[in-house]
């Protein structure tokens, strides 16, 4: 009566929120507004994002995980009290058992990280998850049968390739090369070839309105606001989708050399299975237009985005909230409570 059940999808860049009963209750941006006088947020999630930019000096929007893992541990905490008191409602007496999800190559120091903050932020029992293995459980992938499934899960901060069979992960690659590198790929070619400096929710716009991967049927333009970094001056100039396309292709190169490395490592029955279901794509760096058409040239395989890429994760998590027994092999340890 006292305790309620929840999956956590710990991103870099958003944080979605799982009940058990009611599905996903909350989708916040992974940022914190700290006053720097004091140490205490002053905003969290939506709220925090909106005031970057536009804060006196003494406020500081602060993102507490960078590359899949936490960087600040304190504010971390103070995100997770806040999300997981906004699940709970407030209730006082009410307590939490979680299920969070975290890059699968992340280190026992990280891990041990992710534990004590959600401890700390309230948690009564915690269990751990990787982020391919939710993924592909939330994507609807048959991860208990013996034929094997393959799951690329793009985020904000890592990108998450593994071949899963039999209820655990065959094969893996966790590489800190995602939608934040493809920002700072975008802001660091505009500033080579235009002398412009842009912010990074610009350059996020650019990737969501303009970015592609594989060149399209029509090429859209955009126009940007920037500063001019000869003069200092603002300035206005339009780019092209072609120029993101060239700007993004370091990054976009590296996460097909990880999904090249899974698949050599992948057993040849599995691979054999593979070719014959396909590759799914979930997380927000599947939204990004003809990154489905590149894996399937450059690999061979049909390509497949999630139903709904961003939330895979965290649908993830409640699968396995709401049949505990059936996934208790995807989880990182034996399942005591719940």
């Amino acid at each position: 009566m006292f305790t309620k059940d929840i999956g956590i999808d710990l991103g870099t860049a958003n944080t979605l929120v799982y009940l058990r009963g009611k599905g996903i209750i909350i989708r916040e941006p992974s940022v914190v507004a700290v006053n720097t006088r004091t140490d205490k947020a002053r905003y969290v999630g939506m709220e925090a994002k909106e005031v970057i930019g536009r804060t006196p000096g003494s406020i500081v929007a602060v993102r507490p995980l960078k590359d899949g893992v936490i960087a600040n541990f304190e504010i971390t905490i103070t995100m997770l009290q806040e999300f997981i008191k906004k699940a709970l409602r407030g209730t006082i007496l009410t307590k939490a058992n979680v299920i969070i999800c975290i890059p699968s190559g992340v280190t026992p120091v990280e891990r041990r990280a992710v534990r004590e903050a959600c401890q700390k932020a309230g948690a009564k029992n915690v269990l751990i998850i990787e982020e391919p293995m939710a993924a592909a459980i939330g994507a609807g992938l048959p991860t208990n049968d013996p034929a094997g499934s393959m799951i690329i899960d793009i985020g904000g901060g890592t990108s998450e390739v593994a071949v899963i069979a039999l209820g655990g992960i065959v094969s893996s690659r966790s590489i800190r090369c995602a939608g934040d590198q493809f920002d700072t790929a975008i802001i660091n070619y505009i500033k080579k070839k235009y002398n412009l400096l842009i912010g990074e929710r610009t350059a996020e716009n650019i990737k969501i309105e303009i970015g592609s991967a594989f060149p399209g049927e029509k090429e859209d333009k955009m126009e940007i606001k920037g500063r001019n970094l000869v003069n200092g001056l603002p300035e206005n100039v339009v780019v092209t989708s072609s120029e993101i396309r060239d700007a993004l292709v370091e990054p976009l190169s590296r996460v097909i050399d990880a999904i090249k490395a899974t698949l050599e490592d992948t057993p040849p029955e599995l691979s054999a299975d593979i070719i014959d279901h396909g590759i799914t794509l979930s997380g927000g760096g599947a939204l990004l237009r003809g990154l489905d058409k590149l894996i399937s040239r450059e690999t061979g395989m049909p390509v497949y985005i999630a139903e709904y890429p961003l939330d895979c994760v965290a649908e993830g998590t409640g699968k396995i909230l709401e049949n505990i027994s059936k996934y208790q092999d995807a989880l990182t340890e034996n399942v005591k409570y719940y």
